[in-house]
């Protein structure tokens, strides 16, 4: 096998600009592409340098909104990024100290589930 990463993992959500707001400006994604043809919509964000992006989908057939659980993004500050999030009114449980490293998990406006970690 010569796989090497991740590219692209699709986040369905039912509102594309909520989503769009919340991964841009609440966690602070680059707007990697932003296009529509007809009635359909295609929106990538990722983290600033990252190789894996996230299409925010509104048109996945089977994937429900809020479905995504565990979408682990790692920091090198949790504790100021958890401080970032609840200042702008996200909900951010944690962080939590576990054998692992530490984490703390919030929701995007549908419901996918986040994790927030440091090694």
């Amino acid at each position: 096998m010569n796989i090497t990463h991740v590219r692209l993992l699709t986040v369905p959500v039912s509102d594309q600009d909520a989503a769009k707001d919340f991964y841009a400006t609440k966690l602070g994604f680059e707007v990697v592409m932003d296009r529509s043809t007809g009635p359909m919509r295609w929106l990538q964000v990722a983290p600033k340098g990252a190789e894996t992006n996230v299409v925010l989908a509104n048109h996945v057939p089977g994937a429900a909104p809020g479905s995504v659980h565990g979408l682990m993004l790692e920091t090198t500050d949790l504790d100021a990024d958890c401080e970032r999030l609840r200042d702008a009114g996200v909900r951010v449980e944690g962080p939590q100290d576990l054998p692992w490293g530490r984490q703390a998990t919030l929701t995007d406006p549908d419901g996918n589930g986040i994790v927030l970690a440091a090694r």
